[in-house]
C-alpha cells in the first residue's frame, strides 16, 4: 500500500493551510530588521512601501523593526527580503522567520461569542 501525496486531495500538494481551511494561504513571514540609529524613522516608512510588506512596526528589544511580509510563494519571499528590504539604504541586517500556522484569538473569541451578547 504506497503513501498518497501530503495534504488533502483537492490541494495541489505541499500548500499550506491555515487553521485548518481548505484553501491555499498565504506565506507569512516576521523579517527583524536591524537598522542604523539615524535612519530607523525614515526605514519604517520605506518598508511599508515594499510590495508585499503587508505591516511594519518599530519595535524595542534586538531588532529595531519588524516588517510582516505576505505573499504567495518562496521564491517572492525571498526576494523581497534579499533584494528590497536588505537592499533599502540604512539596513544593517536581516532575519526572517517564516510562520507556520496561524491562530488568532480574535477568530476564537468571534466563534464562541456568536449569540451571547
Amino acid at each position: 500500500m504506497g503513501i498518497g501525496p501530503p495534504g488533502p486531495p483537492h490541494l495541489p500538494p505541499g500548500r499550506p493551510l491555515i487553521a485548518g481551511l481548505p484553501s491555499p494561504a498565504m506565506l507569512c513571514a516576521f523579517v527583524l530588521v536591524d537598522a542604523e540609529p539615524g535612519r530607523v524613522a525614515a526605514l519604517a516608512s520605506e518598508l511599508a512601501d515594499v510590495r508585499g510588506v503587508a505591516e511594519g512596526y518599530s519595535v524595542t528589544g534586538r531588532a529595531d523593526l519588524v516588517a510582516i511580509v505576505r505573499v504567495k510563494e518562496h521564491d517572492e519571499l525571498a526576494d523581497i527580503v534579499t533584494g528590497r528590504i536588505a537592499g533599502l539604504p540604512g539596513i544593517l541586517g536581516t532575519e526572517t522567520m517564516v510562520a507556520f500556522q496561524a491562530f488568532s484569538r480574535h477568530d476564537l473569541e468571534a466563534m464562541w461569542s456568536v449569540g451571547l451578547e
